[in-house]
């Protein structure tokens, strides 16, 4: 006699669920580290706020700021330099009519640097180094300046990693006119796009 085994019926599984749900989880978990890394040390979103970086940028153009100079610095240990003319973000603390000490991201462009002596009188900028002992003015660079008369009466030799810095809106810019050089390792990054306003995109 012949006899056959039916198959017993086993609690219905689902293996698979528990493995998608911690898939996903490791997807969304990933590219949140990785923004997060982005923005840390390779390229960060910056919104302009004010006016002192007239006619160049404009108030609430969204930026993208460059910030692998300034990583690779810290990993090799030397400051980041950037060049004349170079438009950066950088920290900047105590001195916005706060009382106490507050740090604020500003945007200026790069108008000294290291071992230069910066002039200002007359409401003229003059730069005197060892490549210009008869010193030039940097303005003449073809910046496009909302209002070239530099306040102020100064004259300062940058130290090994000191940079001056001026917004393109002179008279309306809190800068080194105001609150002296800063350091290298103030910056955050050097401005290479303009997102915003679309119609007003562009690459520096």
């Amino acid at each position: 006699m012949i006899k056959f085994k039916l198959p017993t019926r086993k609690p219905s599984e689902n293996p698979a669920r528990p493995k998608g749900w911690l898939a996903n989880f490791s997807v969304i978990a990933g590219a949140i580290l990785l923004a997060l890394i982005i923005t840390l040390f390779v390229f960060q979103s910056y919104r302009v706020d004010g006016e002192s970086m007239e006619n160049t940028l404009q108030n609430n153009d969204r930026l993208v700021i460059d910030k692998i100079p300034r990583t690779w610095s810290r990993i090799t240990g030397h400051a980041y330099i950037p060049h004349r003319g170079d438009i950066i973000v950088f920290n900047e603390v105590g001195t916005f009519n706060s009382p106490s000490p507050e740090s604020k991201q500003l945007i200026k462009r790069v108008i000294g640097l290291p071992g230069d002596r910066v002039v200002i009188s007359g409401g003229q900028i003059t730069i005197y180094n060892a490549a210009n002992p008869s010193g030039f003015n940097p303005d003449m660079s073809g910046w496009s300046l909302a209002d070239t008369n530099s306040p102020g009466d100064i004259d300062i030799t940058l130290g090994p990693t000191q940079l001056f810095v001026s917004g393109d809106n002179r008279t309306n810019s809190t800068d080194s006119h105001i609150f002296g050089p800063i350091d290298a390792s103030q910056i955050i990054g050097k401005l290479v796009l303009r997102l915003a306003p679309f119609s007003q995109r562009h690459v520096f």
